[in-house]
């Protein structure tokens, strides 16, 4: 015979449903909106405000007006109204993304943009074949030619250069890696400077009806001319900067003068005196007859002043690693170099990763200083727009509109910066 204790449960009890408190929507609200007293008022505070903003902004964009020719003709169409005259975007846009350039050339810098993303993708994403590496390489050949047009040699001629220099790099590299690496960077630039361009011009008067129309850089502008200074400067202020972070750290005393002395000449000038250096004083310094191109000599001090801030970002990174990690690269009897590559460097990029894209980001909205010196980027093309007698008085929708265009490039940036941090990470915290 069983003995059944009152207080002590002889079977399951059914499941039952969490409470309401603890799932859905609720559960999200008392997380994230009503944790405490505090944030509960700040939370009211803050919906009070974002529905003052929308009862006073919406009508503007609910009667928003697209098709209108001027100002005038908005402002007939509504009637007294408030609302934004978008009118202006539909007439003006193509200025506001490619400046002058020819319209029926739009395709070149179409063609040039979309050439771009796949030449980005191998460097920024994995899962993506390496064999495209290649293409990544030959795309500023590709792109000049595109955008600027003229003879095929020209680019060609510059993009043998990394020809030559490669070449140089596999014959010293059984010898010396350093000097193999000197090499790689010195052949290239002597190429450059001097039989890149008498020999170009020779093929090119060999052969001139192979090319295309060629376009100055004073028809550059807009969003286009923003875009072909900001990637070019990213792409190239990264390699420098790592090389000024190794020539600051370095042991070599030379070097090391050079190396501070350059960041912190660059980080106490204004970016806007290097524009202004690079488009008044910088043909000074050339041979006379010398026609060097506005937008070349904008994107080299660009480079160089985001390559300052650059190797301070990537030093701290390699601050941040522990002296143990330099040890065990050299237990394993790697060089210099070598310790770099495979040990030291990737864990000081991982470490500095927030830091380059914010510099990234900061490069690519400064690129709007350019109107400073005559270049017509979105800021600049706006101001000619409104001097127009269609469209004088009208500010904000254009504004909003470059706003908008400049958010979302330094958005996505942002966004696949939070990518490869996550990616990369190996702990489990």
């Amino acid at each position: 015979m069983t003995r059944t204790i009152a207080y002590v449960r002889n079977q399951m009890q059914g499941q039952e449903p969490p409470p309401v408190s603890q799932i859905g929507a609720i559960r999200w609200m008392h997380e994230n909106l009503f944790s405490g007293p505090l944030n509960s008022i700040l939370t009211i505070l803050s919906v009070l405000c974002v529905g003052w903003i929308a009862q006073h902004i919406g009508p503007w964009f609910l009667n928003a007006v697209w098709n209108a020719d001027s100002l005038a003709e908005c402002r007939q169409i509504l009637q007294g109204e408030t609302g934004a005259c978008f009118g202006v975007i539909k007439d003006r846009w193509h200025q506001l993304l490619y400046g002058f350039y020819p319209q029926d050339s739009y395709w070149r810098p179409n063609l040039a943009a979309a050439l771009l993303l796949v030449a980005l993708a191998p460097l920024l994403f994995p899962d993506v074949p390496r064999k495209l590496i290649w293409f990544s390489l030959l795309y500023p050949a590709v792109g000049f030619f595109l955008l600027w047009g003229g003879s095929i040699w020209p680019p060609l001629v510059a993009l043998a250069g990394l020809a030559v220099g490669f070449a140089a790099y596999a014959a010293l590299i059984k010898t010396s890696s350093l000097a193999a690496t000197i090499a790689a960077i010195i052949v290239p630039i002597l190429w450059w400077l001097f039989v890149s361009g008498p020999l170009g011009d020779a093929l090119a008067q060999a052969t001139p009806g192979l090319g295309l129309r060629s376009i100055g850089s004073d028809e550059f502008g807009g969003f286009m001319l923003s875009i072909i200074i900001g990637v070019t400067g990213i792409a190239l202020s990264l390699p420098l900067g790592i090389l000024l972070a190794l020539g600051r750290k370095s042991d070599l005393l030379l070097v090391k003068v050079i190396c501070v002395g350059f960041i912190e000449f660059i980080r106490g000038v204004p970016l806007i005196t290097l524009l202004f250096t690079a488009s008044l004083l910088l043909n000074y310094f050339l041979p006379p007859g010398s026609n060097f191109d506005i937008i070349l000599r904008v994107i080299i001090m660009v480079t160089l002043f985001a390559a300052a801030y650059m190797a301070e970002v990537i030093r701290g990174g390699l601050a941040a690693l522990p002296r143990g990690q330099y040890e065990a690269a050299d237990a394993l009897g790697l060089d210099y170099w070598k310790a770099q590559q495979l040990i030291i460097m990737p864990q000081a990029l991982k470490i500095s990763i927030p830091g380059i894209v914010g510099t990234f980001i900061g490069l690519f909205k400064d690129t709007t200083l350019v109107v400073f010196i005559g270049l017509l980027d979105p800021i600049g093309l706006s101001s000619a727009i409104r001097a127009d007698t269609d469209w004088n008085g009208i500010y904000w929708e254009l504004f909003l509109f470059i706003g908008a265009l400049f958010f979302i490039f330094c958005f996505s940036m942002s966004r696949y910066s939070m990518y490869l941090e996550k990616k990369l990470k190996t702990d489990h915290r």
